[in-house]
């Protein structure tokens, strides 16, 4: 049986939208500018990963973020990965991470020969928890010649990758001390948090480099791609080499000086995002109007909505509900996507998939609860 009111809540969110056929979760915005770009780009012939939106693109998104540099990626798992490799995560390591989050970031890491360690989540930021990761490194971790171990398995802990979920900032700053007196790199996933800061600070700046990413369901979108983010200037050259295949300089000559990646962004998807990044901030305002509104109503019909946490401004990519249990969870998503409402959880908790199931975890009771009683709404720019 569903409260009566989350039913109330499917038709709000309906007349919210103005929207009687199938609602999707989140979905792009394009108009004519986008498509004056895009055509720009195509009379210019270059199309590919070389052109000047390319470089535009670039330059926005460091102003943008305050990073001061800035590297076009073909999505964000790439940006993640080659973010990775740049903090020194390497074959046979360990790298920190929580369990709440899409399957791009277990990805990344396994993409280096390294293997996730999971501690649990913060129930308010829904992000990587400070005493969590405290905790695992006091039980588990020791120091030597300014390198973490593993103590159990004598393996380098090599990297600490939060995700700022939904949106939502995580307690980066206790993190990021936590991560530098045991000597830990710090890369953040911010795949889903652009326009979203931190005490003032836009996340993804916080440590070693950041990995944004611009998918079709992103706030904003070129169908794909992604960026990495950093101030360290020879990390961003590095970034740049291993993207475009490690191919060095040079008029016509084929020369590579190690393994490199077919990672760069095509100039085509630049000219989209540079349409896009004009109306950020007017998508941002939006977003957060339309998660005022959810928050009023979850206020006045006893539901527990999912806010921005302390000292931070949220994007709000996905607004987020905390249902009683697990079966109110089931039964509203079934009600709501049988009513053309898209509606879905949190993902299924990454530890417990057949590849990672037997990488070390610390106790994700938080993750659980939120796997069992979250559910987000729609969150489309209005």
């Amino acid at each position: 049986m569903l409260r009566p009111q989350l039913k109330n809540l499917v038709a709000y969110i309906q007349e919210m939208y103005q929207c009687e056929a199938f609602l999707p979760l989140h979905e792009p915005r394009f108009n004519e500018r986008e498509k004056e770009l895009v055509m720009d780009c195509i009379d210019s012939t270059f199309v590919s990963s070389v052109g000047p939106y390319v470089d535009q693109f670039e330059k926005q998104i460091a102003d943008y973020t305050g990073a001061k540099y800035a590297i076009a990626t073909v999505n964000g798992t790439a940006a993640l990965h080659v973010s990775l490799l740049l903090a020194g995560v390497e074959r046979g390591s360990e790298v920190i991470t929580q369990a709440l989050s899409f399957i791009a970031t277990c990805n990344a890491i396994s993409y280096c020969g390294a293997s996730p360690v999971f501690v649990d989540v913060d129930k308010q930021t829904l992000g990587l928890s400070a005493e969590s990761l405290s905790d695992f490194l006091s039980q588990y971790a020791f120091v030597k010649d300014e390198q973490c171990f593993n103590k159990h398995t004598q393996n380098r802990i090599s990297a600490c990758v939060p995700m700022h979920t939904f949106g939502h900032p995580c307690e980066i700053d206790r993190i990021k001390a936590i991560c530098e007196k045991w000597c830990i790199p710090l890369v953040e996933d911010a795949a889903e948090s652009l326009g979203s800061v931190y005490q003032n600070q836009h996340t993804g700046t916080f440590g070693l480099l950041g990995a944004i990413s611009f998918n079709g369901n992103k706030i904003i979108t070129a169908g794909g791609g992604g960026a990495i983010i950093t101030q360290d200037e020879q990390l961003a050259k590095k970034a740049r080499h291993l993207t475009t295949t490690a191919k060095v300089p040079h008029k016509w000559a084929f020369n590579h000086d190690q393994i490199g990646y077919n990672y760069r962004m095509p100039n085509l998807n630049a000219a989209l995002l540079c349409a896009q990044l004009e109306k950020l901030e007017v998508y941002i305002q939006n977003k957060r109007e339309t998660a005022q509104k959810y928050q009023a109503w979850c206020q006045s019909n006893q539901v527990a909505f999912v806010s921005e946490p302390p000292n931070a401004a949220s994007n709000f990519w996905l607004n987020a509900i905390l249902l009683k249990d697990q079966a109110e969870q089931q039964n509203f998503l079934e009600y709501a996507n049988n009513q053309g409402v898209m509606t879905r959880p949190a993902w299924t908790l990454l530890n417990t998939l057949p590849m990672f199931k037997d990488c070390l975890a610390m106790p994700q009771n938080n993750a659980q609860y939120l796997s069992e009683h979250l559910v987000n709404l729609p969150s489309s720019v209005r």
